[in-house]
Protein backbone atom coordinates (compact mmCIF):
# COMPACT_ATOMS: atom_id res chain seq x y z
CA UNK A 1 0.00 0.00 0.00
CA UNK A 2 1.00 3.59 -0.49
CA UNK A 3 1.62 5.13 2.92
CA UNK A 4 2.14 8.73 1.83
CA UNK A 5 -1.40 9.39 0.60
CA UNK A 6 -1.98 12.67 -1.23
CA UNK A 7 -5.09 14.41 0.09
CA UNK A 8 -7.18 17.39 -0.91
CA UNK A 9 -9.38 19.63 1.23
CA UNK A 10 -12.92 18.81 0.14
CA UNK A 11 -14.47 22.21 0.88
CA UNK A 12 -11.52 24.39 -0.16
CA UNK A 13 -10.21 22.88 -3.40
CA UNK A 14 -11.82 23.14 -6.81
CA UNK A 15 -11.86 20.37 -9.40
CA UNK A 16 -9.18 22.35 -11.24
CA UNK A 17 -6.99 22.46 -8.11
CA UNK A 18 -7.45 18.70 -7.70
CA UNK A 19 -6.47 17.99 -11.31
CA UNK A 20 -3.31 20.05 -10.89
CA UNK A 21 -2.39 18.04 -7.78
CA UNK A 22 -3.13 14.73 -9.51
CA UNK A 23 -1.09 15.68 -12.58
CA UNK A 24 1.83 16.98 -10.51
CA UNK A 25 1.98 13.72 -8.54
CA UNK A 26 1.07 11.48 -11.51
CA UNK A 27 -1.78 9.83 -9.60
CA UNK A 28 -5.35 8.89 -10.46
CA UNK A 29 -7.14 9.81 -7.25
CA UNK A 30 -7.07 11.99 -4.17
CA UNK A 31 -8.47 11.27 -0.75
CA UNK A 32 -10.70 14.18 0.24
CA UNK A 33 -10.50 15.41 3.81
CA UNK A 34 -12.41 17.88 5.96
CA UNK A 35 -11.10 18.86 9.41
CA UNK A 36 -8.54 16.02 9.30
CA UNK A 37 -11.27 13.44 8.66
CA UNK A 38 -11.65 11.47 5.43
CA UNK A 39 -14.81 12.70 3.74
CA UNK A 40 -14.52 11.06 0.32
CA UNK A 41 -12.38 10.12 -2.62
CA UNK A 42 -11.96 11.92 -5.93
CA UNK A 43 -11.04 9.78 -8.91
CA UNK A 44 -10.40 10.46 -12.57
CA UNK A 45 -13.80 8.88 -13.29
CA UNK A 46 -15.51 11.35 -10.91
CA UNK A 47 -13.92 14.20 -12.86
CA UNK A 48 -14.95 12.74 -16.21
CA UNK A 49 -18.54 11.98 -15.22
CA UNK A 50 -19.32 14.89 -12.90
CA UNK A 51 -17.34 17.74 -14.45
CA UNK A 52 -16.40 17.14 -18.08
CA UNK A 53 -19.49 15.23 -19.22
CA UNK A 54 -21.77 17.79 -17.54
CA UNK A 55 -19.72 20.74 -18.90
CA UNK A 56 -19.20 22.18 -15.41
CA UNK A 57 -16.56 24.81 -14.87
CA UNK A 58 -13.68 23.03 -13.07
CA UNK A 59 -12.53 26.27 -11.43
CA UNK A 60 -15.97 26.82 -9.90
CA UNK A 61 -16.81 23.21 -9.02
CA UNK A 62 -15.65 22.20 -5.55
CA UNK A 63 -14.21 18.78 -4.76
CA UNK A 64 -16.98 18.26 -2.18
CA UNK A 65 -19.58 18.54 -4.98
CA UNK A 66 -18.10 15.82 -7.17
CA UNK A 67 -16.22 13.41 -4.92
CA UNK A 68 -17.54 9.99 -4.03
CA UNK A 69 -18.56 10.46 -0.42
CA UNK A 70 -19.64 6.91 0.37
CA UNK A 71 -16.28 5.19 0.40
CA UNK A 72 -15.30 1.63 1.15
CA UNK A 73 -12.26 1.40 3.42
CA UNK A 74 -9.88 -1.32 4.46
CA UNK A 75 -7.91 -1.98 7.63
CA UNK A 76 -4.11 -2.05 8.04
CA UNK A 77 -4.02 -5.71 9.07
CA UNK A 78 -5.99 -7.00 6.06
CA UNK A 79 -4.41 -9.65 3.88
CA UNK A 80 -3.93 -8.79 0.21
CA UNK A 81 -6.56 -11.30 -0.89
CA UNK A 82 -9.06 -9.81 1.58
CA UNK A 83 -8.46 -6.30 0.23
CA UNK A 84 -8.76 -7.53 -3.36
CA UNK A 85 -12.01 -9.33 -2.60
CA UNK A 86 -13.43 -6.27 -0.81
CA UNK A 87 -12.55 -4.08 -3.79
CA UNK A 88 -14.05 -6.52 -6.29
CA UNK A 89 -17.27 -7.03 -4.31
CA UNK A 90 -17.78 -3.27 -3.98
CA UNK A 91 -16.61 -2.44 -7.51
CA UNK A 92 -13.89 -0.03 -6.39
CA UNK A 93 -10.37 0.36 -7.72
CA UNK A 94 -9.01 2.45 -4.85
CA UNK A 95 -9.18 1.41 -1.20
CA UNK A 96 -8.25 3.89 1.53
CA UNK A 97 -6.78 2.10 4.55
CA UNK A 98 -7.98 3.42 7.88
CA UNK A 99 -6.78 2.79 11.42
CA UNK A 100 -9.81 4.00 13.34
CA UNK A 101 -10.41 7.55 12.09
CA UNK A 102 -6.84 7.95 10.80
CA UNK A 103 -5.89 7.49 7.13
CA UNK A 104 -2.78 5.29 7.05
CA UNK A 105 -2.58 4.26 3.40
CA UNK A 106 -4.19 3.56 0.06
CA UNK A 107 -4.27 0.40 -2.02
CA UNK A 108 -5.01 0.61 -5.73
CA UNK A 109 -5.48 -2.06 -8.36
CA UNK A 110 -2.04 -1.07 -9.67
CA UNK A 111 -0.51 -1.79 -6.26
CA UNK A 112 -2.19 -5.20 -6.22
CA UNK A 113 -0.96 -5.97 -9.73
CA UNK A 114 2.60 -5.13 -8.72
CA UNK A 115 2.42 -7.30 -5.60
CA UNK A 116 0.71 -10.31 -7.16
CA UNK A 117 2.25 -13.16 -9.07
CA UNK A 118 0.47 -12.95 -12.38
CA UNK A 119 -1.27 -16.20 -13.16
CA UNK A 120 -4.30 -16.95 -15.33
CA UNK A 121 -6.79 -16.50 -12.47
CA UNK A 122 -5.27 -13.16 -11.47
CA UNK A 123 -5.30 -11.92 -15.07
CA UNK A 124 -9.01 -12.77 -15.31
CA UNK A 125 -9.71 -10.94 -12.04
CA UNK A 126 -7.93 -7.83 -13.30
CA UNK A 127 -9.85 -7.95 -16.58
CA UNK A 128 -13.12 -8.04 -14.65
CA UNK A 129 -12.01 -5.24 -12.31
CA UNK A 130 -10.78 -2.99 -15.10
CA UNK A 131 -14.16 -3.28 -16.82
CA UNK A 132 -16.35 -3.32 -13.73
CA UNK A 133 -17.98 0.02 -14.53
CA UNK A 134 -19.70 -1.80 -17.39
CA UNK A 135 -21.01 -4.62 -15.19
Amino acid sequence: MVKNVITVKALEASAHDAVKIMNKNKIGCLVAVHKNTVSGILTERDLLERVLEKCRNPKETMVSEIMTSHIIVGEPDMQLDEATKLMFENKVKKLPIMNGDRLVGLITMTDIARATIIDKETIELFKKLSNMHTL
